[in-house]
């Protein structure tokens, strides 16, 4: 199982980068490129241990559906979603934040199994392991833009 692990240094308070990272209209706004939004579940606000929410995106030039729920939380510290539903076999995504006194280390922890089989293991070699690691940082890289600055 391919697990892609991400650190972004955010010079803003673990509670605020902690809030931002499960803030459902943040996560739109993070995901712009995908034109990402939460069309069922909880489809605002912060999300909560527990809460499953319908994302809606375009990935590869294809509309597609992914439904995730917030299995574990410790605020401000962690929490992590798995997909119920979606394109990928199975993914566990586990959002951690260290304290730095003048600012947080946000490290993303994405394991994930592609769906078809050997067809989907090719894949991930040639370009979705690439991929998903792009849509991280790009992730990552938003949502340090918008707690620096807000």
């Amino acid at each position: 199982m391919p697990k892609i692990i991400h650190e972004t240094y955010i010079e803003a308070p673990i509670g605020k980068c902690f809030d931002l990272a499960r803030n459902v209209e943040i996560h739109t706004v993070t995901t712009k490129n995908t034109n990402e939004k939460a069309v069922a579940g909880v489809t605002t606000g912060l999300l909560q241990l527990g809460d499953s929410v319908t994302w809606e995106a375009t990935h590869f030039g294809v509309k597609q559906r992914l439904n995730a729920k917030i299995i574990n939380m410790n605020a401000p510290r962690t929490f992590t979603d798995v997909m119920i539903r979606g394109a990928f076999h199975s993914f566990t995504h586990t959002h951690e934040f260290i304290d730095y006194n003048v600012g947080t280390v946000m490290k993303d922890t994405f394991a994930y199994k592609a769906p078809l089989g050997i067809i989907g293991k090719i894949a991930d070699i040639l370009f979705l392991e690439k991929y998903m690691k792009n849509f991280i940082i790009s992730r990552a890289s938003e949502l340090k833009k918008i707690a620096e600055t807000k």
